[in-house]
């Protein structure tokens, strides 16, 4: 009877020990949580690419096409700059650009002179439509040719999924899957004005007799802790909020999207904790 009982025992003793050792096994011999598998992202989309070795370090709904509000100015100011038009030629607001970001926010008023070279940095820095819209339409030949050239360069770009119907982002119509936005990313990233007027933390431009100061859209640019190379935010009602960047951790270029964050810091949340997952990835890999 007596070893019965000690037998009974012993099995319960490795039914626990099985029980246990998972657990255990998601630590170190410190006691501190190995990294997840997955980066805990909050935004609906996103994809993370190691520019290095263009491996996919994580992704979800990345093949889908979805609305990408003003991300699309990456696009637009891309084919602006193809373009090769002079950049301190001086542009006008009109009625027009009104009309045609009717929804969208803008402090230049019709009338408003700036050159292509402030209308470029107001669109990407702080996402000026009126002046997205406003480079479109004195593209050689008009909206319709630069939208056309939009679409053109993200089928030379290998985008299959993106489709362009407007150059600021308002539009829904104005769609593409995450995988494809990070090539939109990778071709803005190599264009040193795309670079310089994106990352820019705050932009000065007088208007008649009024000086306007803007600022970033992406409060990331202005923190110390962060190495952004080049970056574009969004936000309609229908994409929800949208980040893309090339930035640096840990030594390695990396490619973000975020796609539909509906919290007003998730998108930002999102990039710290892809930053905190890939360092930790990368100290576990080392020990």
């Amino acid at each position: 009877m007596h070893s019965c009982r000690t037998v009974s025992l012993m099995a319960l003793g490795l039914c626990l020990l099985a029980v246990l050792l998972p657990a255990a096994a998601s630590a170190d011999s410190h006691g501190s949580v190995k990294p997840r598998t997955n980066p805990d992202v909050r935004s609906g989309a996103f994809y993370v690419l190691d520019q290095s070795d263009s491996s996919v370090l994580a992704a979800r709904r990345e093949t889908v096409p979805v609305p990408i509000a003003s991300i699309t100015k990456l696009m637009t100011a891309l084919v602006v700059l193809d373009a090769n038009q002079p950049r301190d030629e001086k542009l006008t607001i009109t009625r027009d650009d009104v009309r045609g970001t009717a929804g969208g926010t803008s402090r230049l008023a019709p009338g408003a002179k700036l050159t292509r070279a402030d209308m470029l940095h107001l669109a990407l820095m702080s996402s000026e439509n009126r002046a997205a819209h406003a480079l479109c339409r004195n593209y050689p030949n008009g909206m319709k040719a630069c939208v056309k050239a939009m679409n053109d360069k993200a089928k030379s770009l290998g985008m299959t999924t993106a489709r362009f119907a407007e150059p600021t982002g308002l539009s829904s119509r104005n769609v593409a899957s995450p995988e494809d936005l990070a090539k939109l990313v990778l071709a803005a990233a190599a264009n040193p004005t795309i670079r310089d007027y994106s990352t820019d933390t705050a932009h000065t431009v007088r208007v008649n007799r009024q000086q306007l100061e803007y600022r970033n859209t992406n409060r990331l640019v202005g923190n110390s802790a962060w190495h952004v190379n080049v970056q574009k935010t969004g936000y309609t009602s229908e994409a929800g909020r949208c980040l893309v960047m090339q930035t640096v951790i840990d030594g390695r270029d990396v490619v973000i999207v975020l796609l539909n964050s509906w919290g007003t810091l998730t998108r930002i949340a999102d990039a710290k904790r892809i930053r905190t997952w890939m360092e930790a990835q990368n100290r576990a890999s080392a020990s």
